[in-house]
């Protein structure tokens, strides 16, 4: 479990975000309110303060017993590890949740300055008591104590759960804003890992993973932050870190079937999580065709050539259906789907092996045509890719062709 000693809480969530969920709180209870961080120094503007609580702010060794005040409110909320309804230096009534992230304490959400129904205490000489020395026209201070609202403790106790469920969901922002950077730090390390790589033709396929992509994947998951819990955002981010270990591996590498469906469902998992209702995928491979060896990264720039160049040109997308199956000695795996189709000029340009845009930086013809001059260069010259599709927007299936049976080390 990582502790992030350098990071302070205006580091990995915006200020902005932070004042906006704060004023809302406040104008939902009508408390004051301000975050701070773990020292208990403002990290926001303050939210609602009586003018009792500014005017003791004013004052510098006001300021600094309220900063020492809420200081204390936050740590001991952190000891806590739930809300804390406690006293400040002059006699007022504060609430706190702490902000932690990773057994980290980064500050607290703070609200209050409201004084509680008091049981023949008098609450004007406490107040007044604890100003004394800060030179302060008493009846001043008297007439804006008038002002402080006094609030039973059920409502203070119900502010103080409200409170923390507010402080859940900074931590949660934090989270999946730092699992924004560690990818983004990732990434880079595996663009720099690829261009030492990127030596031959085939190397090229390790690419196939792209910026382009990858980003995507970051605005859905940031996007699944906000929008629901943590398990779905948990799912989407262990699928990419699967996808990015793979694609680490050796292109030479033979692997089985069933370890490249999972590699597969890995990025489906994250495109249709991406598209949506717009994307429906289904793998349809019998049980004894999974230990069946096959290069690695041989289904993975198909499926993404069909969604990209097939299925998201079209409005409400489609359907991707991954089949296997045998045909006398030999294995046939199909990559269909319900696309803009591909045309007879378009399929001899690909297996011509030249080089076209792809579009948005996606799978090209050259993905296609290397798996194929892969499986031929490992099978024979009978085996490889056959590409099938109708007219114009009636789909494409791409069948592989592969001998049952294969066994790397006869080779």
């Amino acid at each position: 479990m990582h502790v992030y000693h350098d990071l302070t809480l205006a580091d990995i969530v915006n200020v902005k975000v932070l004042q906006e969920i704060q004023d809302k709180f406040s104008e939902a209870t009508g408390l004051a309110a301000v975050i701070v961080d773990s020292a208990g120094q403002p990290v926001t503007k303050p939210s609602n303060f009586t003018r009792l609580c500014n005017l003791i702010r004013s004052t510098p060794e006001g300021l600094s017993r309220c900063i020492g005040s809420d200081d204390c409110g936050g740590r001991m909320a952190a000891r806590q590890l739930c809300p804390s309804v406690y006293r400040c230096h002059s006699g007022l009534t504060d609430l706190g949740a702490p902000i932690i992230l990773n057994q980290q304490h980064l500050g607290g959400f703070l609200a209050g300055q409201v004084v509680l129904p008091q049981n023949g205490i008098d609450i004007a000489s406490e107040v007044l008591k604890g100003v004394a020395d800060l030179n302060l026209d008493k009846t001043t201070v008297l007439e804006m104590l008038t002002e402080i609202r006094v609030v039973p403790e059920e409502r203070v106790k119900a502010a103080a759960d409200l409170l923390y469920i507010m402080t859940n969901y900074i931590v949660e922002i934090a989270m999946a804003n730092i699992a924004q950077t560690q990818l983004m730090s990732e990434m880079k390390s595996k663009a720099d890992l690829e261009k030492v790589l990127r030596e031959t033709e085939l190397k090229a396929l390790q690419s196939q993973i792209n910026p382009h992509f990858l980003f995507n994947t970051l605005n859905t998951i940031a996007r699944l932050a906000l929008l629901e819990g943590a398990p779905r955002t948990q799912e989407v981010v262990y699928a990419l870190s699967d996808l990015l270990r793979n694609n680490l591996r050796n292109i030479d590498e033979m692997v089985t079937v069933g370890e490249e469906v999972q590699y597969i469902k890995n990025y489906l998992l994250i495109q249709e999580t991406r598209f949506g209702d717009r994307i429906q995928a289904s793998i349809n491979i019998p049980e004894e065709l999974m230990e069946q060896r096959i290069p690695f990264m041989t289904l993975q720039p198909l499926v993404e050539n069909a969604i990209i160049h097939g299925l998201e040109p079209k409005r409400y997308g489609g359907n991707i259906n991954i089949s296997g199956q045998m045909q006398g000695n030999q294995v046939e795996i199909m990559i269909t789907d319900t696309g803009v189709g591909v045309n007879k000029a378009q399929i001899e340009r690909i297996f011509r092996n030249e080089k076209r845009l792809a579009g948005k930086g996606q799978t090209s013809g050259l993905g296609i045509t290397n798996v194929h001059k892969r499986i031929q260069h490992y099978f024979g010259l009978q085996y490889g890719l056959e590409i099938c599709s109708g007219e114009q927007g009636e789909g494409t299936t791409v069948k592989i062709c592969l001998p049952y049976g294969f066994d790397e080390t006869s080779s």
